[in-house]
């Protein structure tokens, strides 16, 4: 579903964020980004969502290249981005956050259905329908993103450190959530500070290291029988999923 190759990703005239990052993103997988802050991780995602400029290399989408910027092209196309920073319109309600989701459809009675089905899915939505988004928690306010993303219909979803600063509760029931989207059609490209969580519900990491170099990939014991993985995570993949 998507390729990325030789990606460079650079900020003004110096800042080096990604230097020849390639992998791949097969439909209906989830694949992860780890590594430590500053790896270059999301500025891998956003480039693939339009959002960071690419200065060298090419992301394509089911075979078709991604310009850089065009983000109204991904959208169209059926890429949704939840950002770090959750994104919500503090100012306007759960329902209007909602609805601003299903903005690029045209599809309006199934849209509704849709947004019928994210509320059953994240119940505390409905109660606080009416309410400012402000009203909610931040593990509240990253379910309202995520629905929003969920109710445009993505085939791939990208989600930048939806558990940071969380409950434990709450990263466990998004964990189980992101687990299972694949069931319903949409493929996950993951960037998550939680290694050994992200690790164990993915088809395949990615490994980071700065700047947005990849220096391992596979499944937890491929992480776990490479030294510099080893040595660069500070763990033993399979044998802390194991625990």
């Amino acid at each position: 579903m998507l390729e990325i190759n030789d990606l460079h990703v650079q900020y003004g005239k110096s800042i080096k964020a990604v230097q020849g990052a390639s992998f791949s993103v097969g439909e209906g997988e989830i694949v992860s980004l780890v590594g430590q802050n500053g790896a270059g991780k999301s500025s891998v995602l956003k480039a693939v969502a339009g959002l960071a400029p690419i200065t060298a290399g090419t992301i394509a989408f089911e075979d078709s290249p991604l310009a850089s910027g065009r983000i109204e092209q991904r959208v169209r196309r059926g890429i949704a981005y939840v950002p770090e920073e959750r994104g919500v319109f503090a100012k306007l309600t759960v329902a209007e956050n909602l609805r601003l989701g299903t903005t690029p459809r045209r599809d309006r009675a199934e849209a509704e259905r849709d947004i019928e089905a994210q509320l059953a899915r994240f119940p505390i939505l409905r109660k606080y329908w009416g309410k400012g988004a402000s009203w909610l928690s931040g593990g509240e306010q990253q379910q309202l993103v995520i629905a929003r993303a969920l109710v445009s219909r993505p085939r791939l979803l990208l989600l930048d450190e939806p558990t940071l600063g969380l409950a434990p509760i709450v990263v466990d029931m998004l964990f189980d959530f992101i687990g299972a989207l694949p069931e319903d059609g949409v493929t996950v490209m993951l960037v998550e500070q939680n290694a050994v969580r992200a690790i164990e519900i993915s088809d395949r990491a990615y490994v980071v290291q700065p700047p947005g170099r990849i220096i391992g990939q596979g499944g937890a014991a491929d992480l776990a029988a490479s030294p510099a993985v080893v040595d660069y995570l500070g763990f033993e993949p399979a044998t802390r999923g194991e625990e």
